[in-house]
């Protein structure tokens, strides 16, 4: 009995110890994590975003998307003129999960570029979606150019990656679904009214 007792107490003062050096670790590595992470969507942000001299941080505005949640939309700005804008998409059809990746749209709504953030796709199959061959092919597109946004096999324009077609896909669908966002919501991350009426707020899709 005693001896039960006696090893009851040294693993108990070994969990508390454990316990204690994991909190430790954690307190000490969960700052510069996070500075880690939002350090790489700002060089995302900066990457796809037309030229700026603004604070990005400071002109942001947050606008609630289709699903409800809040987006985060960063705004470039030279003086008082809009360049363009950056803002998060997610994808849930991707092979392996959801597909995080950043849009940037210049102040007409033309693609600037993409850049994934993160995602689960298969090595060297769906992953190749961060390649920039792969990524170049949305660049200058918009939601009136092309016609059909679709891959090649499904009757549109953009090139699947080989042997990953619904990593492809997702990023097409999603990438559509972002100008959606923004024309929909284009007086709210703008402050202003486009001329062109096919960028009206609100406009039904």
């Amino acid at each position: 009995m005693r001896e039960i007792t006696r090893l009851c107490f040294v693993l108990t003062l070994i969990t508390a110890v454990s316990a204690g050096v994991l909190a430790f670790v954690s307190d000490k590595t969960e700052e510069p994590i996070a500075n880690a992470l939002r350090e790489a969507k700002m060089k995302a942000v900066r990457q796809v975003l037309p030229s700026f001299d603004n604070d990005l941080m400071e002109d942001r505005v947050f606008v609630a998307n289709e699903e409800g949640d809040t987006v985060e939309v960063f705004r470039g700005m030279k003086g008082d003129s809009l360049t363009g804008v950056a803002f998060p998409r997610v994808s849930h059809e991707g092979y392996s999960g959801d597909i995080n990746f950043l849009i940037g749209v210049n102040a007409d709504g033309i693609i600037q570029g993409i850049q994934i953030l993160n995602h689960s796709e298969t090595p060297g199959l769906g992953a190749k979606i961060q390649n920039e061959d792969f990524r170049q092919q949305y660049r200058h597109c918009s939601i009136d150019s092309p016609k059909v946004w679709k891959v090649t096999k499904d009757g549109g324009r953009f090139e699947p990656i080989t042997g990953a077609t619904i990593s492809s896909r997702a990023i097409t669908g999603a990438t559509l679904e972002g100008l959606k966002f923004f024309r929909k919501n284009y007086s709210r991350i703008t402050g202003k009214r486009s001329g062109n009426n096919s960028m009206k707020d609100g406009e039904n899709e």
